[in-house]
């Protein structure tokens, strides 16, 4: 056998002995770990990181606030367009009864009436008239029976796949009227008058399951809708088809920065559609706390 000095392989030269180990530990025992050093190793590494600078340097405030998912009322920017549709009139309004019980919201006299069949139509033919689906568009429907069918209606005037229509399965429920459940339809008009003396009065509750939301209940679910569609989605449009007037006045005046005492002004008719003019949003304005220091809490003034 023939050994070349290719073939040998030289171990490589042993580490030179570190003379401060060997001061500090002459044993090789386990020493504790000195919390003043490690922060100082810490501090080393992290400074001689090339890319420390983008853990050192945090998001201004402004960056936070204009950071995507963050929706706020009025809102910064809209990063998508938006219109509102107000299902047709359901079997129950046919009849003037009060129904908003999450229970029945799927159940078929929660429906489209004959009438109300008619008002979807138009509210469809009037997105095609408006161009809302030119670019294709998606569709964002509550579960409720009547929105859902009005949705189906809109996709298929407009030559929407059935893929893009996305059920919402909370945030577009009708708003819970409570005791109110089952009574005639003129006796909203007492909800209204209490809407207007403040947006946290709620109707009065009921045992039946019937929520009995307030504005500011419902403001708070639209707000988290919104939220979602302006994460998901990026220079879409999105129709939103809401099974009753009041999701959509109470979206529409917060969008618009009205008191929302007020949001009855703005009430939808069945069928009806509006587009979201971003014109109408106002500029956004900081809140008090983000330009106001206290000094001497809590004598503020």
């Amino acid at each position: 056998m023939i050994v070349t000095s290719s073939s040998i392989k030289t171990p490589p030269p042993p580490h030179p002995p570190n003379p401060w180990a060997a001061s500090q530990n002459p044993n090789n025992s386990f020493l504790p770990i000195n919390r003043r050093s490690l922060l100082a190793a810490l501090t080393i590494s992290t400074t001689t990181t090339p890319f420390a600078h983008t853990f050192v340097n945090p998001m201004s405030a402004q960056e936070v606030a204009f950071a995507r998912g963050l929706f706020q009322m009025p809102p910064v920017r809209l990063t998508n367009r938006y219109f509102l549709v107000r299902a047709g009139e359901s079997e129950y309004e046919s009849i003037g009864v009060i129904n908003t019980n999450p229970v029945a919201k799927t159940s078929v006299d929660n429906g489209l009436s004959e009438k109300g069949r008619k008002q979807a139509v138009r509210s469809a033919f009037d997105l095609k008239e408006m161009g809302a689906c030119d670019k294709n568009c998606w569709i964002w429907p509550s579960i409720t029976q009547r929105a859902y069918q009005a949705a189906e209606i809109i996709a298929s005037v407009n030559g929407v796949s059935r893929s893009y229509i996305v059920p919402e399965y909370s945030f577009l429920d009708a708003r819970g009227l409570g005791a109110y459940e089952g009574k005639k339809l003129e006796a909203v008009s007492e909800v209204y008058a209490s809407d207007t003396l403040s947006p946290t009065i709620k109707p009065p509750p009921i045992d039946d399951g019937t929520p009995n939301e307030s504005v500011s209940d419902v403001f708070v679910r639209v707000i988290q809708l919104m939220s979602i569609l302006e994460t998901q989605y990026s220079e879409d449009t999105v129709i939103i088809v809401s099974p009753d007037s009041d999701n959509l006045t109470i979206l529409q005046a917060g969008i618009i920065g009205l008191d929302l005492r007020r949001h009855r002004e703005l009430s939808f008719a069945p069928g009806e559609v509006r587009f979201v003019d971003t014109s109408s949003v106002p500029t956004y304005k900081q809140p008090a706390s983000a330009v106001y220091k206290c000094l001497k809490p809590p004598n503020c003034n």
